[in-house]
């Protein structure tokens, strides 16, 4: 099952950055606000949104179109690329409407990435937009156990479910991170288990927590499950999930990323 359509009320919202803070060794915080973004909806676990970032060189453009749907992206393509902003996609970290503040976590992998070189390098002041896209997670009160699978760029996301799931959950949590220090303190209810997986330096980001998963005993009991990050994660769990007998309506997945290939 793949992600919920956005909502149908989506605005652009142009804010500004407030701080960074390198939170752990692979991860930088950066909080945007703005009354602009009295226009987003609190929508809690997964939250995501469009983020449209400054262009490394020259004069960047934020009049933008209000939607990302087929007509609002060929807008946006439709912008001189001298002027047009970068476009990617972002997890909600928190939220705090009530100061108009969010927060947005990067997973920095070396300098390669635009968004890794913008959040290592933006500063106070500098402008961003973005549009929310809503949640693609929605809890199932008929599952009896919840897996929650994701490498180091899911980790908002797994973050943010484990924080809004009811408080009787029960579940297991897989989170892939590059160093032991990433660990980030979870609300997740008291039935969870939250698996930490440190993989090893060179090894391919997704492979330790593919390879966990799969030889994980499954519960007995009926199952639902949310997988994301990079995409043979992704998808090599959702098959590998049904192989033993997971419903497809009752898996939600997302390749955030693919190995080799940047945006």
């Amino acid at each position: 099952m793949s992600f919920a359509k956005p909502p149908k009320d989506t605005s652009l919202s142009v804010v500004s950055v407030l701080r960074t803070e390198r939170i752990s060794p692979n991860f930088v915080r950066v909080t945007v606000g703005g009354e602009a973004l009295s226009v987003v909806g609190d929508h809690g676990f997964d939250h995501w949104f469009r983020l449209f970032l400054p262009r490394e060189e020259g004069r960047t453009s934020f009049s933008l179109p209000d939607r990302v749907d087929l007509l609002g992206y060929l807008k946006f393509l439709r912008m001189p690329e001298a002027i047009r902003p970068y476009l990617r996609n972002y997890t909600v970290r928190a939220f705090r409407p009530e100061s108009r503040e969010l927060d947005i976590d990067f997973a920095i992998h070396g300098d390669d990435g635009i968004a890794t070189r913008w959040a290592t390098r933006t500063n106070p002041g500098d402008t961003v937009a973005l549009i929310d896209q809503g949640r693609g997670f929605e809890f199932s009160a008929q599952a009896a156990h919840h897996v929650l699978v994701a490498d180091e760029t899911g980790l908002p996301a797994v973050a943010g479910i484990l924080r809004d799931l009811p408080r009787d959950a029960v579940g297991t949590a897989f989170i892939e991170i590059a160093h032991a220090a990433d660990e980030q303190p979870t609300d997740a209810p008291a039935g969870f288990d939250v698996r930490w997986l440190v993989r090893e330096p060179g090894e391919q980001p997704g492979k330790l927590a593919l390879d966990t998963v799969t030889s994980w005993p499954l519960p007995t009991t009926e199952l639902a499950a949310y997988l994301v990050g990079e995409q043979s994660l992704a998808t090599g769990l959702r098959r590998d999930l049904v192989a033993r007998g997971v419903a497809k309506k009752a898996i939600t997945f997302s390749g955030y990323w693919r190995m080799g290939k940047q945006g």
